[in-house]
């Protein structure tokens, strides 16, 4: 299930969703004292990371983390920590906890059993905003990939998992469906007409494996709020 949110602008698109999102967060520490948020990486939300950084909200008891991340240096220019480091935890949200996806060199099954555990702790996340590639694919659930059923898998625990895209580099360290459709808000952030045509796409079969983002798109039971601007 879904709800369009459609903006003239990048930049007026990056406002509201930060106010939106800052609105939400602050709610949630309000109810449990805390909260919890994950984002895609990117160039896509780099003007939302600077709107949000900028937010006067009590970040001190805000955990951010990632969707997913690629399983290299976190000093590369394709990691998706750099990322988040560089652009969101700066200003007022340099105060919030930075939950890593990358805190080992080996990704192995010892280490995503480990790193799965301590990220329970600050889990169902509140906010999880996915983004979209071309090829359908979201968080680092490919359809390329051997994973593609383990990742999308609903009876599947809320977990950490490898993948292995075969057609994009390195290996990827994801959150899973069953994690991420817990958010209390779910989001796609999107910009350009290329990904308008892909969410089309998306929405007119069912077949999950083939385009992982209709597994969001089309549950039932979840909205997902689209972003998008030209």
């Amino acid at each position: 299930m879904i709800i369009n949110n459609t903006f003239k602008s990048r930049s007026q698109l990056d406002r509201k969703f930060a106010q939106r999102i800052a609105k939400q967060l602050t709610t949630a520490i309000s109810d449990k004292g805390y909260a919890s948020i994950a984002f895609s990486g990117g160039s896509t939300p780099k003007g939302l990371f600077n709107e949000l950084s900028n937010k006067n909200i009590d970040w001190s008891n805000v955990t951010i983390t990632l969707v997913d991340d690629r399983w290299v240096d976190t000093a590369s220019k394709d990691s998706n920590d750099r990322l988040l480091r560089e652009n969101l935890l700066q200003n007022y949200a340099a105060k919030a906890t930075f939950f890593s996806l990358k805190q080992a060199e080996n990704l192995s099954e010892q280490y995503l059993a480990n790193i799965t555990e301590q990220a329970s702790r600050f889990t169902p996340l509140d906010v999880v905003i996915l983004g979209m590639g071309e090829d359908g694919h979201t968080a680092s659930i490919f359809p390329c990939s051997a994973q593609v059923h383990q990742g999308l898998d609903e009876l599947a625990d809320p977990a950490l998992i490898k993948v292995v895209p075969t057609t994009a580099p390195y290996e990827r360290v994801t959150f899973n469906y069953a994690a991420i459709i817990q958010a209390s808000h779910l989001y796609l952030h999107v910009v350009g007409q290329s990904k308008q045509d892909v969410i089309s796409q998306a929405l007119a079969d069912d077949d999950a494996t083939a385009m992982p983002i209709r597994a969001f798109l089309q549950n039932k039971d979840k909205t997902c709020n689209i972003f998008w601007a030209e």
